[in-house]
């Protein structure tokens, strides 16, 4: 007798007994087509992936009486607009879902600054900027299967002070800041940036946050609740405007180069 073949491990197979497909099954997309569809835009989507985003709540596609996944038109563009807040964003999930909530969609155009500066904070703070959750913590297996970087480049980066990590019973953990860390850095390694050559971010960060605690000190260290929360407020809302004004002046000095 032949041994049956085992089906890959990023198939999804619909239980034979199933009934065939209604007329809305039809209009719906199996998480392999999702897949493909998504993969013209994001090369490094995978089904394992699509299925970490559904744990996390991020979607939630019709399961058939089988219990195979069908996702519908309005889910395919709530996936885009997760994957393109990760990537252009570098939003952590905790704050996609915050976007998704408040009707953030993948047509959105990119947030403006506001005229003034408090108004300001308040718009880029929405793009992730927060000191008061750390969110989630992840193991380092979770990190990897989540962002597809590499294990020497994540002990690189601990070794150049990029990422701490957290140590309980024997196991580091890292929290979603340090997880999109690594997306990011993994995105540069792509193009031969090591985790040395990343001391320059970690200086500018280190100025930055100075320069921000210098400011606010004798208010962060107040023994007022209330006055220490406004305090927390603006220095995210002002790490908010310094970002912005970094990338601006980034963007001003890669026009040069490029003329």
């Amino acid at each position: 007798m032949s041994t049956p073949r085992a089906s890959p491990p990023d198939l999804e197979i619909p239980d034979p007994g199933e009934d065939a497909p209604t007329r809305r099954d039809r209009k719906s997309m199996t998480i392999g087509a999702v897949c493909k569809t998504l993969q013209q835009e994001f090369p490094d989507i995978t089904i394992s992936k699509l299925r970490y985003l559904e744990d996390q709540k991020l979607v939630a596609p019709r399961r058939t009486p089988g219990g195979y996944r069908l996702y519908s038109v309005s889910d395919l563009a709530r996936l885009r607009t997760i994957l393109r807040l990760q990537r252009d964003e570098f939003l952590p999930l905790r704050v996609i879902r915050q976007e998704l909530a408040s009707g953030r969609t993948a047509e959105d155009a990119p947030r403006r600054l506001a005229r003034t500066p408090r108004d300001a904070g308040r718009g880029v703070r929405r793009q992730g900027v927060t000191v008061r959750d750390r969110g989630a913590l992840f193991t380092l297996e979770d990190v990897l299967a989540e962002t597809g970087g590499d294990p020497k480049l994540v002990r690189e980066l601990e070794e150049y002070g990029v990422i701490k990590g957290e140590v309980r019973a024997g196991v580091t953990y890292y929290d979603e800041t340090e997880r999109e860390i690594i997306r990011a850095v993994s995105e540069l390694a792509r193009f031969g940036v090591a985790g040395r050559n990343l001391k320059v971010f970690r200086t500018s960060a280190d100025r930055e946050a100075a320069l921000l605690q210098q400011i606010l000190a004798p208010a962060l260290r107040s023994h007022n609740a209330e006055r220490r929360k406004e305090a927390i407020e603006t220095l995210e809302n002002l790490a908010a405007v310094a970002s912005h004004l970094k990338h601006l002046l980034l963007i001003r000095d890669l026009r040069r180069i490029a003329g």
